[in-house]
């Protein structure tokens, strides 16, 4: 794990813009920093690296990389470049390192740009080919590793953080009010609906995607895969057993590491089985660290503790507290280039800060499991739709009525046939924003919209959730809460094999008994605690604002209705109007969220 940043274009970029910007990178790359400039015609290349060491720790696998007349900078890991290193040997080709870095570019070197086709792994990557005159870039398929972008009137910048491309570029960017509206009326889910970022001229490469640029400066971007629904005839056994064998191996690469990892624990399915598979299957020496809040809505100690009971294993847990919310959170979006996505992000930067204190370097979280096998509360009622002419249709609406419908809080999703009139429905996704839109100056609306990748409801609605809503925010949000701390973060769930057989496993199987994530459940069936693995409930790594800002406190209030350039947006009397004096509904707390985190980002912007 490390930060990247670079530069291709006509103008040379000064060694104070260079050294500025090497200079923001240490927490992404502790370990050692560098950087190479290329002049070749009229072509200016530069490319920096931050290391942060967690594959062969040895000075030899620093970055830039270099083989022959192509080098290398490199974000993330190649969890299968065991197995690629020994094709690698088996073809005769000599290696200097023991890095997954050095198997990377020899790849490249092998099979051009078709070398990502070979990798498990997670990576944002930029290789100078100078013989070509080409500069090549590319993102992992579901968006792990960031990589932002921007073209000026001198050239193309690139970063893992967007203060390095500031650094970079020299240039004052400007905040976008437009994406900055839509965070705080539509709320997370909407952020990656367009290109649009917290600034303008700021853009992300797309996950899945290369992109190159040559000596022309000519700019092409290909998508190298592309998420697809393909249910196969399979048992439910089979389902369960190929499910099983993949999530085994998906853990069982990303546990290496030259460096030991700790695991992210909350009361939920999810974490707690990546937990317990690298304990009881692996023998790993397992550090778990968990989170807790006083609400009970959110409050997850009884499952934490029945893990931990269960693996005897090391672990910490943090409460969440009043003290200090406003200078953290100003530190969090300073570090962030943009307010914090989810009330869970200012929560999950506890955690980060007490990992780094106990001096982890890598951390294992669940994060993708909701979106490969069902997981959240509309999946219940998609999966009705889905199964409305099956012989065991009233069954599976009994099983909800039983086990599910007590749970839900959002009220359109109380309604179990609510897709059977209108399989178009999705105001639940920006609940009340209609509200929110009332309290800002102007009123901002933009209708829902979402991809198209298959003709399954369900899983159409479970693909945009992985690529353009709630997986996009949580990886975007973990890089960066990781990061600052010098902490790489691993998603075994996010395994490309394990998409693919998630994807193909009959719909109908994917709900039982009332159990949403039944397959999960099923394959962990003997290496889970049963009281974890057979809760209903969903209470999702979450918090209340309440719990975080003592409301009442006067100073509070006079420094939310202080003065502040988000009133050029939000209207203060409004504002004023319904500050909170008790608990709060969901939406309403994660629009508190909203406006605070953008009342500091305009402050500091």
């Amino acid at each position: 794990m490390c930060g990247i940043a670079g530069y291709i274009g006509r103008a040379a970029v000064s060694y104070d813009r260079i050294g500025s910007a090497l200079s923001l990178m240490s927490n992404r790359g502790p370990d050692h920093k560098d950087y190479k400039v290329y002049e070749q015609g009229g072509m200016n290349v530069v490319l920096l690296h931050s290391r942060l060491s967690i594959l062969d720790l040895d000075p030899r696998s620093h970055q830039p990389f270099s083989i022959g007349n192509s080098t290398l900078i490199f974000n993330g890991e190649i969890y299968n470049y065991l197995e690629l290193r020994e094709e690698l040997k088996a073809k005769g080709i000599p290696l200097r390192t023991t890095s997954d870095t050095e198997v990377l570019l020899h790849y490249y070197l092998l099979y051009g740009q078709r070398c990502i086709e070979y990798f498990e792994g997670m990576w944002s990557f930029a290789i100078f080919d100078e013989s070509k005159g080409l500069l090549f870039l590319s993102r992992d398929r579901f968006a792990e590793k960031p990589l932002y972008c921007y073209r000026s009137k001198e050239g193309f910048y690139f970063g893992s953080e967007v203060k390095f491309i500031k650094a970079l570029s020299g240039e004052v960017l400007s905040v976008n009010q437009r994406q900055l509206l839509r965070y705080m009326v539509n709320g997370y889910k909407s952020l990656y609906k367009t290109e649009d970022t917290f600034f303008e001229g700021i853009k992300e490469v797309p996950f899945a995607t290369n992109l190159t640029i040559d000596s022309n400066f000519n700019e092409r971007s290909s998508r190298y895969w592309v998420p697809q629904h393909k249910q196969q005839s399979m048992t439910l056994e089979e389902s369960v057993e190929a499910f099983r064998e993949r999530l085994l191996e998906s853990v069982r690469i990303r546990l290496r590491a030259d460096v030991p990892l700790a695991f992210c624990l909350s009361g939920g399915i999810d974490s707690a089985s990546i937990v317990s598979i690298a304990a009881k299957c692996f023998d790993y020496d397992v550090a778990t660290f968990s989170i807790v809040d006083s609400d009970e809505r959110y409050d997850e100690r009884d499952n934490i503790q029945a893990t931990l009971d269960d693996l005897k294993c090391k672990h910490t847990i943090i409460e969440t507290s009043h003290d200090g919310f406003f200078e953290r959170l100003s530190g969090l979006v300073d570090y962030h280039d943009a307010p914090l996505y989810t009330i869970s992000y200012y929560i999950h930067s506890f955690l980060s800060e007490s990992i780094a204190k106990h001096g982890y370097r890598v951390v294992c979280s669940g994060t993708g499991a909701d979106e490969m096998v069902t997981g959240y509360y509309d999946h219940f009622n998609l999966y009705l739709y889905e199964m409305r002419n099956s012989q065991n249709y009233l069954q599976y609406l009994e099983d909800w009525k039983q086990h599910v419908g007590c749970f839900v809080r959002n009220p359109y999703l109380k309604q179990p046939e609510l897709y059977f009139n209108n399989p178009r429905f999705r105001n639940h996704i920006y609940l009340n924003n209609d509200v929110f839109s009332g309290y800002m100056n102007e009123s901002f609306t933009e209708a829902f919209v979402e991809e198209v990748y298959c003709n399954s409801l369900l899983h159409n609605r479970m693909m945009n959730e992985m690529f353009h809503e709630g997986t996009r925010v949580i990886l975007h949000e973990d890089d960066l809460n990781s990061m600052r701390y010098s902490i790489e973060n691993r998603s075994p769930y996010l395994d490309s094999k394990l998409f693919e057989v998630s994807y193909s496993i009959p719909t109908e199987y994917l709900i039982q008994d009332g159990y949403g994530k039944y397959i999960l459940r099923e394959a962990v069936k003997g290496i889970l605690n049963n009281q974890v693995r057979l809760d209903r409930q969903k209470k999702g790594f979450n918090a209340a604002i309440t719990s975080l800002v003592n409301f009442k406190d006067p100073s509070i209030r006079d420094y939310i209705l202080s003065d502040s350039p988000v009133y050029n947006l939000v209207d203060r009397k409004k504002i004023e109007a319904i500050i909170p004096t008790q608990a709060l509904p969901n939406s309403m707390s994660k629009f508190w969220f909203y406006f605070l985190n953008a009342k500091v980002f305009l402050e500091q912007n």
